[in-house]
């Protein structure tokens, strides 16, 4: 494995455009579950799909019961080694920046500034009818208090976090960002990501096709590992301490 992170340190040293995708892998070592992981809130409870939202008083008062019983994960944690590694690339200018399937924004936490939300986040809430956008604590705080799933002050839409619900697009100039910064790329590193949810895990795939090394870090194999010019199974803070230490 030491020969691993060598080679992978001799790659970043020398790209002239590294990009990082992460998944919850790396947001799971904050103490932040993976819905999809035993014990997750996806194994408790359904996810609330966005037609549902959108059509019945009891599916919106369902979703935000999930998201308050969610909330203080997010608002409890931490960045950690993986995402100020990361970070600092990004300040030492040896990477790009950051695409990420997370909603927790920890990798603004940790400094990082160019960061392509796939999924949104969940530190704010939007408004489906008008331009409003706002702090989540205090309307996930306001569902807690009275039960009820919350509307727009300003027009009386509908409100939800400016995530991206099963069923909901995503963003096309975020999307098309990030297909960009993987056909650019000449390093992607993959870490925390099971690379099955699309079109997210078509990015990996997109920048092999054009040319890119692609390095995976996920403690449990995936499909597309098979693809990748380095593979390491293991924890992702230790792992970008070992390589960030053998940069050159």
């Amino acid at each position: 494995m030491e020969e691993t992170h060598q080679k992978v340190a001799d790659w970043l040293a020398q790209s002239r455009c590294t990009v990082a995708f992460t998944g919850a892998g790396i947001s799971t070592e904050s103490g932040i579950p993976d819905f999809r992981s035993p014990g997750g809130i996806w194994s408790q409870s359904q996810p609330v799909l966005y037609q549902d939202f959108l059509a019945s008083a009891e599916a919106r008062h369902e979703y935000w019961r999930q998201k308050s019983q969610s909330h203080g994960d997010f608002v409890a944690a931490e960045p950690n080694a993986g995402h100020r590694i990361l970070a600092k690339w990004e300040q030492q200018s040896r990477l790009v920046g950051v695409i990420t399937q997370n909603i927790d924004g920890l990798h603004q936490s940790a400094g990082s500034r160019n960061v392509l939300q796939l999924h949104g986040t969940a530190r704010q809430v939007a408004c489906l009818d008008c331009d409003m956008e706002a702090e989540a604590d205090p309307w996930v705080k306001e569902f807690i208090e009275t039960d009820r799933a919350p509307s727009c002050p300003e027009c009386g839409g509908l409100l939800k976090h400016a995530t991206i619900s099963f069923g909901q697009s995503l963003p096309p100039e975020v999307l098309r960002q990030a297909s960009q910064w993987a056909q650019d790329c000449d390093l992607l590193l993959v870490m925390g990501s099971s690379l099955v949810v699309e079109p997210a895990a078509s990015l990996p795939r997109l920048a092999r096709r054009s040319g890119a090394k692609l390095v995976i870090v996920n403690r449990e194999p995936t499909e597309q590992d098979p693809l990748a010019d380095a593979v390491l199974h293991a924890g992702i803070g230790e792992t970008l301490a070992e390589i960030d230490q053998r940069i050159a």
